[in-house]
């Protein structure tokens, strides 16, 4: 059975950030992921995951204002050296949490910027931002993200990242891929999933309408979950969704989808 990590920004919404934790070691959750570290105390982080045994399997970059719809920085021309400052507080942040991964977001960009000067500038910054994170051991992951949550998000396919990926050619640059943000986007996902497994480091799962649990929607995660069981799949499946009811009322998707082939 896949390796699954409770999202604790999604999951558990109902309870303080910091109590997310012994309710996900609760319902049996082994890893957890989170968008940002940054609100709250390292010490606190820290006593969650030991006390509960829990590992944090990523995190992200800063990714400027996030309360003002900023989602990342890291194609902005404007905003190269934020950008750099923000890799040394998140892998500083990483260290302390015995975090593994980091996942940068692209951001999202205007009619006013030259295509060509965002793509370069992301390549440049994820040349930079690996670099910082291979010293450190750290896998640096990018992910595409549909243009229907986020309209104009600069990364929005796997076949963009690959190609920018194979472009930066860092050892340690990854495939963050997300099979809502790719059904919505490009569909195909067994097929994508078994060519470039290689280069996937870390999957995350909701359903397609709605953003809610595997299993309440259109795409066929109980074939998809034998997949990646049966290609070997050794990285962690991130629970990514928006809870239909109360998360614990959800998770019944678990034994009913997960089964290996």
């Amino acid at each position: 059975m896949p390796q699954f990590a409770a999202n604790l920004t999604m999951l558990f919404n109902e309870l303080p950030f910091l109590e997310r934790f012994e309710a996900a070691a609760s319902a049996g959750f082994r890893g957890v992921e989170f968008l940002f570290p940054y609100d709250h105390p390292l010490e606190g982080l820290q006593d969650g995951l030991r006390a509960h045994e829990l590992k944090l399997v990523l995190h992200n970059f800063p990714a400027g204002n996030w309360a003002a719809g900023e989602r990342g920085i890291a194609c902005l021309p404007e905003r190269v050296e934020e950008f750099r400052e923000s890799v040394d507080v998140a892998v500083r942040h990483a260290q302390a949490l015995g975090c593994r991964q980091l996942n940068c977001l692209a951001g999202i960009h205007t009619d006013a910027h030259d295509p060509a000067a965002l793509h370069r500038t992301f390549v440049n910054n994820l040349k930079f931002a690996a670099s910082r994170l291979a010293d450190a051991d750290i896998a640096l992951l990018i992910e595409p993200i549909n243009t229907r949550d986020i309209p104009n998000f600069f990364l929005t396919t796997s076949r963009q990242a690959l190609s920018i990926i194979r472009e930066v050619g860092a050892p340690n640059l990854k495939l963050q891929f997300d099979l809502y943000h790719a059904q919505i986007m490009e569909g195909d996902l067994a097929h994508t999933i078994e060519r470039h497994l290689p280069q996937i480091a870390h999957m995350q799962i909701a359903d397609t309408p709605g953003r809610h649990e595997p299993g309440t929607g259109e795409i066929n995660y109980e074939f998809l979950f034998a997949l990646v069981d049966r290609l070997g799949y050794a990285g962690w499946i991130g629970c990514e969704y928006k809870p239909q009811g109360s998360t614990i009322e959800g998770l019944g998707w678990i034994g009913r989808l997960a089964r290996t082939s």
